[in-house]
């Protein structure tokens, strides 16, 4: 991103002000200065004052996170839209079902399972006369149990 002409009087103040901190010698003010002047991007501004504390300008790094302020909007729009479209389909396919005729039949095979066999199945116990076992006093003789 490209520089404006505030943003390198920034940088440059930055640096005299480093310069009269102590923290950088009068040789390299002059050169810092200098390079800041003739910088084109923020790249540029940044690595002149990467070595300083508190490096970037408090203005640049408000307007990055502008930037990535501006992008958090969208994307949670994007995502809403997303989620909104899943539940749709998820709705529509249900939808389906429920007016098809799949419920009835999953109702049937799930009453029909549960009564069990109409005759002679582990479902419905056998009524023998003349025997010792039956319904009413249990299913197997007595030597089986």
């Amino acid at each position: 991103m490209l520089a404006s002409d505030a943003d390198r009087e920034r940088v440059a103040d930055r640096l005299r002000q480093a310069a009269t901190e102590g923290r950088i010698l009068a040789e390299e003010l002059e050169e810092r200065v200098s390079r800041a002047l003739r910088a084109r991007t923020y790249g540029e501004l940044d690595e002149l004052v990467a070595d300083l504390p508190g490096s970037g300008s408090p203005e640049r790094r408000r307007l990055r996170s502008r930037s990535l302020a501006r992008s958090h909007p969208l994307a949670a729009v994007g995502v809403l839209v997303a989620v909104t479209l899943v539940l749709f389909v998820v709705a529509a396919a249900l939808a389906m079902l429920a007016f098809s005729g799949v419920w009835v039949v999953f109702l049937l095979v799930f009453l029909l399972a549960r009564r069990g066999p109409r005759s002679g199945g582990p479902g419905r116990h056998r009524r023998h006369r003349g025997s010792d076992y039956g319904p009413r006093r249990g299913r197997y003789p007595y030597w089986v149990r």
